[in-house]
């Protein structure tokens, strides 16, 4: 049983959408719930479940992959980085694929206050922030005026070393990824 602190799984692809290297976490990942041990044909399985599971497209002579996926009940991101070896010119490009668990807002919320040491009412307005709320709705959720929940996003930002809304969000979700 994994939990959320578990590794991340790493798939590298060449152009031809081979399998080059792969670690253990993403053959967990991709092979739910299949046990691994009981796959005959490994790098082939895994081959069919990348098309099939994170393939979204093609244009051109690029692939489009997919940034977000399920396997089993779990959602996970796919990042993917274009590796393009400088060695020689006879190696293609290949593909980097990084698949990590999708963080839940509240697991984002609960690793930004302690690393921002948000105070509770800071912490409630930055929920609210990131459920898309204007500091009016903030403001009647909590009861308080809207001048104190700009107060409070102003605070956040100078905690976090931002300067817009929009970045308090987007911090909050790359520090947690």
């Amino acid at each position: 049983m994994h939990d959320e602190t578990s590794e991340k799984g790493f798939l590298l692809l060449d152009n031809k959408l081979r399998l080059v290297m792969f670690n253990p976490e993403a053959v967990r990942i991709l092979a739910y719930p299949t046990a691994p041990e009981n796959i005959k044909q490994l790098d082939v399985f895994l081959a069919d479940r990348v098309k099939l599971s994170l393939i979204e497209g093609r244009s051109g002579d690029s692939l489009t992959f997919s940034t977000r996926f399920k396997s089993g009940k779990r959602r996970y991101i796919c990042r993917t980085f274009a590796m393009q070896p400088d060695v020689s010119p006879s190696y293609q490009q290949t593909a980097a694929l990084l698949l990590e668990r999708n963080t839940s807002i509240g697991s984002a919320l609960s690793q930004a206050t302690e690393m921002f040491d948000f105070t509770p009412r800071e912490k409630e307005t930055v929920e609210l922030l990131m459920q898309g709320l204007t500091s009016k709705e903030i403001a009647e959720r909590l009861k308080i005026s809207p001048n104190t929940v700009k107060a409070f996003v102003r605070l956040v930002m100078v905690k976090m070393g931002v300067t817009t809304r929009s970045a308090v969000v987007g911090k909050l979700f790359g520090s947690s990824a």
